[in-house]
């Protein structure tokens, strides 16, 4: 499993990562990344990913903020 975080404080709700990855992210009411909540952990911006979905560190790499990390 691939663990995912988002900083909702240094998201913009680009949605670039929803373009890049809708299979693990939303954006919400606030216009902010989130996670999915089928692989959601504790809050809406932690999750837990399988291996098997390859575009979640593309979704990192095209953060323009940063506001993404996978590990």
């Amino acid at each position: 499993m691939q663990k995912v975080k988002i900083d909702q404080d240094t998201c913009i709700g680009c949605g670039a990562c929803v373009s890049t990855c809708p299979e693990v992210f939303v954006l919400n009411s606030q216009i902010k990344s989130t996670v999915l909540e089928e692989y959601r952990t504790e809050d809406e911006d932690e999750g837990e990913v399988p291996d098997d979905i390859e575009c979640l560190e593309d979704a990192e790499d095209g953060c323009p903020v940063d506001a993404i990390t996978v590990s």
